[in-house]
Order: C-alpha cells, then sequence, then structure tokens
C-alpha cells in the first residue's frame, strides 16, 4: 500500500508541478519577479546563464528540502514530493532548455507531432517580448490549436 501511495504522490507533484509552472510563469515570472525572467526573451544573450535560471534553483532548493526532510524525519513522503520535483525539473531542462532554446545542440530535427507543437506553442510565447500580452506559459500541456498540422 506505501508504494501506492509513494507513487500517486510522485505522479501527482510531477502533475501538479506544470500546473506550478504555468502559474510562477505567467503571474511570477511575468508579473512582479519580470527583472530576472526578462532576459530570457532576448534574442541576444550576455551569458549562457540567464538571470531566469534562478527560479530552477528555487524548484531545486524545494526538491532537496524535501529530500532531506525525508532523510532526517518521518516525514516519508518528503521523499516522492522531492523526486516528482526533480523528475519535473529534468523534464523541463530536456524540454525547454535543450529542446526548444537548444542550449545544447540536441533533438534539433524532432518531427513528431506533439514535438512540433511544444515547440510551436514556445515560439508563439517569444513573439512577445514584453511583460504584457502574453500567451501559452505551460510546458508540456498546451492548447490543442497549436497541434493542428502547420505547413
Amino acid at each position: 500500500m506505501k508504494t501506492i501511495i509513494w507513487l500517486a504522490l510522485f505522479f501527482g507533484t510531477f502533475s501538479f508541478m506544470e500546473f506550478m509552472a504555468w502559474f510562477t510563469h505567467k503571474y511570477i515570472m511575468h508579473g512582479f519577479l519580470w527583472s530576472l525572467h526578462q532576459d530570457h526573451h532576448k534574442k541576444d544573450h550576455d551569458s549562457w546563464f540567464e538571470r531566469n535560471d534562478a527560479f530552477f534553483i528555487f524548484y531545486a532548493i524545494v526538491s532537496m528540502a524535501l529530500f532531506y526532510s525525508g532523510a532526517q524525519t518521518s516525514f516519508w513522503y518528503g521523499w516522492p514530493l522531492g523526486f516528482g520535483i526533480l523528475a519535473y525539473g529534468i523534464a523541463y531542462f530536456l524540454v525547454h532548455d535543450i529542446f526548444i532554446h537548444q542550449r545544447f545542440k540536441l533533438f534539433r530535427n524532432a518531427d513528431h507531432w506533439y514535438a512540433k507543437g511544444v515547440r510551436r506553442a514556445h515560439k508563439i510565447h517569444h513573439k512577445h517580448i514584453g511583460k504584457g500580452d502574453g500567451e501559452c506559459f505551460g510546458m508540456l500541456v498546451v492548447p490543442f490549436k497549436y497541434f493542428k498540422n502547420k505547413k
């Protein structure tokens, strides 16, 4: 029974992180912490690192704190919660930083309908370089209209 609860917490946390990514992106990154996120919307960067990476660091700290609490206390569900956040962070890095923004030149020729839709939605998001008027704030779950076959 504990395994089922562990897996439910892990997958539930991973899924909830998509909502958190959307919420954080829309209301915090494009809100009061725009100063940390705006360099991500510039075409040319001064450095490989962006101030925007601070958001990744925040969630990594939350994940590590959950691991620590799971190891040091009877808060055993810190482990599946921490692993759920970690797994989402890995997915985010692979999809957003590597696949979409090509921080490493991998997955350049992905020709799958889902990959094209995610890339298309993110491109529309970056079409807006200012703080307001944005759309498509999620990462893995994007509106169906971006999955339509476009030539």
